[in-house]
């Protein structure tokens, strides 16, 4: 070998060996920095929930643990074999119907955010003639009642007939009404695939029509939906940098008094009068009914047997609360949606000071008062609550509440110390939300068990800017309640 090319081999060596050097060290830096990066994380609450569902998954569940969620096999089941799941039905079912998917739709919210949505929207499909597509309830983790750690599935789902019934979830309409009846997602899937889909993005509509009142923005939807041609439309949502709230019926429209005059339509449709309970929140009221039983000393006037009947239901939100009561006082924000309902006793009306974005303290002090009130305002709430209640009733009729019925949230003890405050104030028979026995389908529901436990209330107290108010609201209101019945702080 010549001496030229022995200097070039050993000089391309010790270059290939300084390089591979440095690379060493390079990884041997990354790994070091990986390592220490997966310690740290291993120990953050996030990294705990992660390493025991990967220990889950590879161990499997427990044998000791008996606190499970529910895999809700059978009512999977049962939503796939809906018999409107069928290609060969005449239109306007099958693969000729027309249908309508909300991409848009909120998720992994809290499941009275969508529960009103769910319901508009099924609306606005009913009236466009086509099938409404109803979804799986998208748990937002936070919510759930178990840890990451206890289920495979991340994030969890619900099925739509676990929490409600009606024709918005795939039960039939009116025996005259020959509407197409609601689908699944999977289904959409089938009898409506891609190249057959129009899809409509909020973008290109709702701009001109942003902040019009109710009526104006679902009258100028069913117009769009309905003499489209197309079969399958799908909803898609604005980006977010042009549309924070993308849906067809926004927040801006549920939290404000341009949402009233849907109510005359809303409350009279099939949607609506044909919503029900779901047969898994039913079994959860009933099998708790024998806690509502008064306890205390027989009444001086002959009082109704049934306990709803005796019962005043108050809606305690706790928990994170607070920071959402000072940013609706930040942004001067109104009640919510069907809260706002003229003939309701209790309006709140916004206190003047305030500029867009930014309140006085006196005036969050106001919010507060209402939004997140302390333990006297709210037993004196109950007290106005009821001797109004009494009031109102007409000769001859014999109102009676001992039974207090505590719709909470709340995790700190708070509430057991309020149930002290209620029994020395002459409240005999007091249950909280906790003191409920569910097995793992009816825990998995529990916010509709509650919300259902309201509705039969004879006086029900909520939070006005809640959703989950609002709704038991719509309720209470189908089902004739008294005006002076329905209250917030």
């Amino acid at each position: 070998m010549s001496s030229p090319y022995r200097s070039m081999k050993k000089q391309a060596t010790q270059r290939w060996r300084s390089t591979n050097r440095v690379t060493r060290r390079r990884w041997i830096v990354f790994g070091v920095a990986f390592v220490v990066a997966l310690v740290f994380y291993s120990f953050s609450r996030h990294g705990k929930q992660r390493l025991h569902s990967i220990k889950r998954i590879v161990n499997g569940p427990s044998k000791d643990d008996t606190d499970l969620p529910p895999t809700w096999e059978k009512l999977w089941q049962w939503e796939k074999d809906l018999p409107q799941h069928n290609l060969d039905l005449p239109f306007p079912e099958g693969r000729t119907g027309r249908y309508l998917h909300f991409a848009n739709q909120i998720q992994m919210l809290g499941w009275n955010n969508q529960l009103n949505e769910v319901l508009m929207n099924a609306l606005l499909a009913y009236k466009s003639k086509r099938a409404y597509v109803f979804q799986p309830y998208v748990w937002k983790g936070d919510y759930y009642p178990w840890p990451e750690s206890k289920t495979p599935h991340w994030p969890p789902r619900t099925p739509a007939n676990a929490l409600m019934s009606g024709p918005a979830v795939g039960g039939p309409w009116d025996p005259e009404d020959d509407a197409p009846r609601s689908v699944s997602e999977d289904w959409w899937h089938i009898v409506c695939p891609q190249h057959e889909r129009r899809i409509i993005n909020t973008g290109d509509v709702k701009p001109d029509i942003m902040w019009e009142d109710g009526m104006t923005i679902f009258t100028h939807w069913e117009k769009l939906l309905r003499d489209a041609p197309e079969r399958c439309i799908e909803i898609r949502p604005a980006l977010r940098s042009v549309d924070n709230f993308p849906q067809v019926f926004d927040l801006f429209l549920w939290g404000s008094d341009r949402i009233l005059n849907l109510w005359d339509m809303f409350s009279t449709s099939p949607v609506s009068r044909l919503f029900d309970t779901s047969p898994v929140v039913r079994s959860a009221v009933d099998r708790n009914e024998y806690l509502f039983l008064p306890k205390g000393p027989r009444p001086s006037l002959p009082a109704s047997r049934n306990p709803y009947d005796r019962m005043l239901a108050i809606h305690l939100r706790r928990g994170d609360y607070k920071q959402a009561c000072l940013g609706l006082a930040q942004w001067n924000s109104t009640f919510y949606s069907w809260n706002l309902t003229p003939e309701l006793p209790d309006k709140f009306i916004n206190p003047e000071g305030y500029t867009y974005g930014k309140n006085t303290p006196e005036n969050v002090e106001y919010y507060l008062k209402h939004c997140y009130p302390t333990d006297e305002f709210i037993m004196n709430k109950i007290q106005t609550a009821r001797a109004e209640y009494y009031r109102d009733a007409k000769p001859g009729e014999v109102r009676h509440l001992d039974v207090l019925f505590l719709l909470t949230n709340d995790k700190t003890g708070w509430v057991d110390g309020l149930k002290e405050k209620f029994s020395k104030d002459g409240w005999n028979t007091i249950v909280s939300t906790w003191d409920l026995q569910l097995d793992a389908e009816q825990k998995d529901v529990g916010m509709a068990v509650d919300m259902d436990i309201a509705r039969k209330a004879a006086v029900f107290i909520g939070n006005g800017w809640s959703s989950f108010t609002s709704n038991i609201v719509h309720r209470r209101l189908m089902d004739k309640k008294p005006y002076i019945s329905t209250r917030f702080y």
